[in-house]
């Protein structure tokens, strides 16, 4: 496989594209990138033949910040008939011996992409009973570790590649498409469910967000992250001169401070702080170091709202301020970082960190 193709929001194809060569780079890896504006992905081609399953095992997705999903690609298939587009993709997966435990019929997350979402629904069924039919789709040995995408640039061209489950978005498209709970005062808690199921495996959301646990939200107002945390019994502390949702607070599990969020500290130690306040990026940044070097809170989970240009280079400098506090920690400890640009942010980044 010479190519590894990586989904993003449209719009970020510039910063997606300056990550992946960075990574590649950092190891060893040389390349190209196709990264035509508006499209939401990014194709990184190696210069040496074969190389994308060797480099995407070294990556972790998870540490990706731009990219939605990735996946390694054979050369794009062109030109499919309209009477036959299944036959020349089966005899490009027999040729080369492929076989996965689940299959994925996509394409971009753009306008004009989203045309070809009816026929990508219609033409899944047909594959898979003849990936079934010819072994590709198996159920069992190194395949079931393994997924088959099949990436429509239009009907009539597509890339074909794998991905491995256990280091790729589990969702389609790479989308989480969660629904908003109308109980919630803003649409903005669908980005921090979002990325309470990006950071936590799915053996970690219980436990870390059970009943009795208790939490702080910076910048709160009207109560959309609020929500996310009361709705699962966590007893929240909401910071913010504005007004919060009035259902909120007959809950009795939110307690409502008028103060700024920056100046706020809290009388004990909390399990959780969860900050969306609308500010420059480091700034924040900084504030959620000090909150975790300071043994305030067990875990966070910000936001970093973008400037509109040198949008990779920001994250990286927010990052640098998130280290630079945690540097500061008395307890020495080991503090993992993760920043996501998830589905449901636009111009921003969500950050997390946790000991």
């Amino acid at each position: 496989m010479d190519h590894l193709v990586l989904y993003c929001r449209a719009g970020f194809e510039k910063e997606c594209a300056a990550e992946i060569l960075a990574e590649s780079a950092r190891r060893g890896f040389f390349g190209h990138v196709s990264a035509r504006p508006l499209s939401g992905h990014v194709i990184f081609t190696f210069a040496q033949k074969g190389r994308a399953r060797e480099f995407s095992g070294l990556l972790s997705f998870g540490d990706l910040v731009f990219c939605r999903q990735m996946f390694c690609a054979f050369d794009q298939i062109i030109n499919l008939p309209p009477s036959d587009r299944i036959s020349p993709i089966i005899a490009l997966l027999r040729e080369k011996k492929v076989s996965a435990g689940d299959i994925v019929v996509e394409t971009a997350d753009t306008d004009e992409s989203k045309k070809i979402l009816p026929f990508c629904g219609k033409f899944a069924p047909h594959f898979v009973r003849a990936a079934v039919k010819e072994g590709v789709l198996k159920s069992d040995g190194p395949s079931k570790d393994l997924r088959l995408h099949l990436f429509f640039i239009s009907s009539d061209r597509v890339y074909a590649g794998l991905s491995a489950i256990n280091n790729s978005s589990p969702w389609f498209m790479g989308i989480a498409r969660l629904k908003f709970p109308k109980a919630a005062p803003s649409r903005s808690t669908l980005k921090l469910e979002e990325a309470f199921l990006s950071f936590l495996s799915a053996r970690e959301l219980s436990p870390s967000l059970r009943p009795g646990m208790t939490a702080i939200d910076l910048g709160a107002a009207p109560g959309g992250w609020t929500y996310q945390l009361a709705s699962r019994g966590i007893a929240v502390v909401a910071v913010d001169n504005g007004p919060m949702d009035p259902g909120l607070l007959r809950s009795g599990l939110v307690r409502h401070v008028k103060a700024d969020g920056f100046s706020y500290r809290p009388k004990h130690r909390v399990d959780w702080m969860v900050c969306d306040i609308v500010e420059r990026p480091r700034r924040i940044a900084k504030l959620a170091g000090q909150w975790m070097a300071n043994g305030w809170c067990d875990k966070t989970i910000f936001n970093l709202k973008l400037p509109m240009k040198k949008r990779y280079d920001e994250v990286k400098l927010c990052v640098d301020c998130v280290k630079n506090e945690l540097a500061k920690s008395a307890a020495k400890k080991n503090f993992s970082i993760h920043i996501k640009h998830l589905y449901h942010d636009r111009e921003e980044v969500t950050g997390f960190i946790r000991s």
